[in-house]
């Protein structure tokens, strides 16, 4: 009587674990929360009257959907129209984007259109993009409000409307309350293709620095410094 020797299957090992790093960009107007969303996403914090960024602030943090673990490493650009010239350097090769506008001024939404636009054109064609409109903390429950300082300008129907058109990924979050604030990244982790997070699961880049959350200037060019800040790269 003859028995099968056929050995199992051998356990994954701890390379077919490791996470798969995504290179994700924040884009949007000065002062629509780019900075807060993702503070509040990495470290589960948020400070009222954050200071603008002056470069771009480069953070860390896994996600793991499904039987994926995706690394997010985290560019978190300057709003400012003067750095407008450097962000390709930042959005190129990368896998995601989050572009964001302010519910509460809809000059930051066209501001959003034009570098989604920008994105199409110029960075990576299989490219993950979220559209991001933040502060809903500042209209829920003030729905009835006129358009006035703390009134909603742009409203769901309308975003949604050009993100489907556009092929976007739709969110309203509040970086102050965390609402949806972990649903954007996971979406996008979700989204970022298989053949993608095959091709790279063992592979592994050295960005910022050592690996840790750290804000880089970006006159680091002409001289400058950057700056480290702490962080939780969990």
């Amino acid at each position: 009587m003859s028995t099968d020797t056929t050995p199992p299957p051998p356990p994954p090992t701890s390379s077919d674990r490791r996470p798969v790093p995504v290179k994700l960009v924040l884009l949007g107007e000065s002062a629509v929360g780019k900075s807060s969303l993702v503070i509040r996403f990495v470290n589960r914090e948020y400070a009222e009257n954050r200071e603008p960024t002056i470069g771009a602030a480069f953070l860390t943090q896994k996600c793991t959907v499904d039987d994926r673990t995706v690394k997010f490493e985290i560019w978190d650009t300057a709003g400012q129209e003067r750095f407008h010239s450097l962000a390709p350097m930042y959005y190129r090769n990368a896998q995601a984007a989050i572009v964001m506008y302010d519910i509460t001024k809809s000059s930051t939404l066209d501001k959003a259109k034009g570098w989604v636009k920008e994105l199409q054109r110029q960075a990576n064609s299989q490219i993950v993009i979220a559209l991001v409109g933040n502060k809903l903390d500042l209209v829920e429950g003030n729905e009835e409000q006129d358009n006035d300082s703390t009134g909603r300008q742009v409203s769901f129907e309308e975003a949604s409307a050009y993100a489907s058109e556009a092929g976007l990924l739709f969110f309203e979050t509040s970086a102050r309350t965390a609402t949806n604030v972990d649903d954007v990244f996971t979406e996008i982790a979700k989204n970022i293709p298989h053949d993608y997070l095959a091709n790279n699961r063992n592979g592994s880049r050295v960005t910022g620095g050592n690996g840790n959350n750290a804000r880089l200037d970006l006159l680091r060019e002409a001289g400058a410094n950057g700056k480290s800040a702490s962080g939780c790269a969990c």
